[in-house]
């Protein structure tokens, strides 16, 4: 029994002990229905499809999926606090495309994401930004203004992006659900694919940051 205790408290030791970069790197992927995975499985979802493929890439990962449907920038902001637990390394931004499909005021959303921003930054959480464009319908001027935030706000704040979320996605018939909007399972997969260097490059700021 004593041989079993010394076993058991040893291993406790070591766990306490275990230097920070043998822990997992725990990553969250916050915004709407895109990273919720509207309409697909739990596996299906992008957080789920994109560890399970850093995995096999060899990276030690937890991705916590933070999604909302129907949520904007700020639902976001108004709940980034308590959906970013203590210990989280890294967030995968995904938020602005419910604000512009309801037309909303470009500049609220970069307002919102700006804050958003700073208060992970202030927390040593890294960022890789996803950024949306705007619909054709809404006109030259919003598409400008809309469009361009997310890399203007990656630059003033040094954090990574992913220019389009849904690059090589969106308008394709056969990587969407019926409703033209939400990715497939297969869609999923390719965004995962497209956006896999960008979380590579987020999960090495995240080692270096560790020291």
């Amino acid at each position: 029994m004593r041989l079993y205790g010394a076993i058991i408290v040893a291993f406790f030791v070591a766990l306490i002990a275990a230097p920070a970069s043998a822990q997992p790197v725990r990553i969250v992927a916050f915004g709407d229905s895109l990273l919720a995975g509207f309409g697909l499985r739990a596996n299906e979802s992008f957080p789920a499809q994109l560890e399970a493929a850093l995995k096999k890439r060899g990276h030690d990962v937890q991705i916590a999926n933070a999604g909302v449907s129907g949520d904007t920038t700020t639902g976001g902001l108004s709940r980034l606090d308590w959906s970013i637990q203590d210990g989280t390394e890294a967030v995968i931004l995904v938020l602005g495309a419910n604000d512009m499909l309801r037309g909303m005021d470009p500049e609220l959303a970069r307002k919102n994401l700006d804050a958003m921003i700073r208060r992970l930054k202030e927390r040593k959480i890294e960022v890789l930004l996803g950024g949306m464009r705007a619909a054709p319908n809404l006109g030259a001027d919003y598409a400008a203004k809309f469009d361009s935030m997310y890399a203007q706000l990656a630059k003033e704040h040094d954090v990574l992006i992913y220019p389009f979320f849904l690059d090589g996605v969106a308008g394709e018939r056969e990587l969407n659900l019926n409703d033209g909007i939400h990715p497939t399972p297969k869609g999923v997969n390719l965004i995962v694919e497209r956006i896999m260097p960008s979380v590579e490059s987020l999960i090495e700021r995240v080692k270096k940051r560790r020291g």
